[in-house]
Formats: structure tokens, C-alpha cells, sequence
């Protein structure tokens, strides 16, 4: 129950995470103008993202404008670009598998292993997705405080974090620890299927000798394994044997007389029941 619990946890946080990164990568408020110094002006704001660059006037007129080439790009935006894709495929690969392997499911049910081995796979997929998203994330992050204590750099190109960015990074670290929650729960279960296999087969007490029941001489106990198996003494197979031996010594004549007659058994007695 407990890594059926951590299973359920973990995909409802990957499946946030993957919400906020696809929020992330679509909005345009990765970085937003800073009005400092000269641009003081707050009636002009500009934002800018991964897919466009946006303008809001305070009259209320929004304007956005996509990139109109992609390879004219600067190379970490390209970069964050495909990061932040490669993440919500990852992501959405990591919920399909998540919804075949978790233990609530009733897909793959005769393969328990295969089941488990599953889950942990989306766990590590929600781990690398997490991780591919936080790279440009930081990498942005990284760039807009640097150039914002450039004394060199006009007011008028500074700007400051936007909230795609927050965003982005608590999407990132929510993926990630939902994935860890899924690798944990399949690491607790082959733990937990390992230790009922190696100690869920054990003998009766006393084995292999017979325990007492309370049921008298001669009664097995309700340890003891029952066979038909006859046992015999070797003491009195000995004895028997010398027997028949002075027998035949003695009575040579009568038994060359009497052909039909059969020879004396050895000696034994069954303990039927007792191994």
C-alpha cells in the first residue's frame, strides 16, 4: 500500500510538473522590461519569450509578434527551445508509461516484474525531463541578472526575471521528485517481493523429526510426515541372519527333503509415519 501511495503521488506531481513547464514554454514572460534609471516610463512594457516578443501599452492593447526565423535566432534561445520540447515529450512518454506500470492499474497484471520494472522507467523520465527543463531555465536566469549589473548596458535593454521563469523552475523540481517518489516506490517493491520470496516457504517445526502432539506413544505429531516406507533394524537383521544361518547348518537333510519349503524372512518392523 505505501509504494502504491508514493506511485500515485509521484505521477499527480509529474503530472503537474508537465503542466507548468508546457505553461512555461508557451507564455512570453520570460523576461520582462526593468524601469529603472531614465525608463521610468511605465506605460510601455515589454516581454519577451521563446516563441515571440510582446508589447503592453496601458491604454490595454497587447501586441505579440513571433520570431520570424528561427535560425536567425541567438544560439541559447534555439538551445532553450528544443530543451523545453524534448521535456514535454519526455514528460508525456513518462505519463503513459506511469499509467501501465502503477500498481492501481489493470494493465500488465500477469507480469508483475515487467510491471515494476515499467514504473521506474517513467520514474527516470520524469527525473530527465525535470532536468532538461531546468536548463534553460537557469541558463536564462543566469543571463538576465548578468546583464542587468552590466554598467555598460543602456536602461532601456535591461530587463528583469519574468514569471515564466518561476514557473518553469518549481515545474522543473516538481517533475523531478515526482519521479523520484516513482523510482522509490518500484525500489520498495522488488524489495518487499524479494524478502516474502525468500522467507515465504519454510518447514514444519521439528523437521525432519516428528513433533509430539500431545497424542501419545506412537501418534505423529502434527509436524510429522507421514510414508509407507518400512523401516528395519539392522541389529535384528543381523540376528535374523545368524538364525537362518544355524538353521540351515542343523537341519541340512530335512530341508533337502522338503524342496517347497520357504526360507525364514529377516526380521523387521514398520514405523509407518516417521521419516
Amino acid at each position: 500500500m505505501a509504494s502504491a501511495a508514493l506511485e500515485l503521488m509521484g505521477f499527480f506531481l509529474g503530472l503537474l510538473g508537465m503542466l507548468g513547464t508546457m505553461v512555461a514554454t508557451v507564455l512570453p514572460y520570460w523576461q520582462i522590461s526593468a524601469h529603472i534609471g531614465s525608463n521610468i516610463v511605465t506605460a510601455v512594457a515589454n516581454m519577451r519569450g521563446l516563441w515571440m516578443e510582446c508589447v503592453y501599452q496601458s491604454t490595454g492593447a497587447f501586441q505579440c509578434e513571433t520570431y520570424n526565423s528561427m535560425l536567425a535566432l541567438s544560439s541559447d534561445l534555439q538551445a532553450s527551445r528544443a530543451l523545453m520540447v524534448i521535456s514535454l515529450v519526455l514528460s508525456v512518454l513518462a505519463i503513459s508509461m506511469a499509467a501501465l506500470g502503477m500498481q492501481c492499474t489493470l494493465c500488465l497484471e500477469g507480469a508483475a516484474a515487467a510491471k515494476t520494472r515499467v514504473a521506474g522507467a517513467s520514474g527516470g523520465l520524469f527525473l530527465t525531463a525535470g532536468f532538461l527543463s531546468l536548463i534553460p531555465v537557469s541558463w536564462t536566469t543566469h543571463e538576465v541578472v548578468q546583464t542587468f549589473y552590466r554598467p555598460n548596458v543602456p536602461s532601456s535593454m535591461k530587463f528583469e526575471l519574468g514569471e515564466c521563469l518561476y514557473i518553469g523552475l518549481a515545474s522543473a523540481l516538481i517533475s523531478m521528485l515526482g519521479g523520484g517518489m516513482l523510482c522509490v516506490s518500484c525500489c520498495d517493491g522488488q524489495d518487499g517481493g524479494g524478502r516474502g520470496g525468500r522467507g515465504g516457504r519454510r518447514h514444519a517445526g521439528g523437521y525432519p523429526y516428528p513433533m509430539g502432539g500431545g497424542g501419545g506413544v506412537g501418534v505423529p505429531g502434527p509436524g510429522a510426515r507421514m510414508t509407507s516406507q518400512t523401516y528395519q533394524n539392522p541389529t535384528l537383521q543381523a540376528a535374523g541372519a545368524n538364525a537362518a544361518g544355524r538353521v540351515r547348518s542343523t537341519s541340512h537333510s530335512s530341508q533337502s527333503t522338503a524342496p517347497g519349503a520357504r526360507k525364514p524372512a529377516a526380521p523387521g518392523y514398520d514405523i509407518t509415519g516417521y521419516v
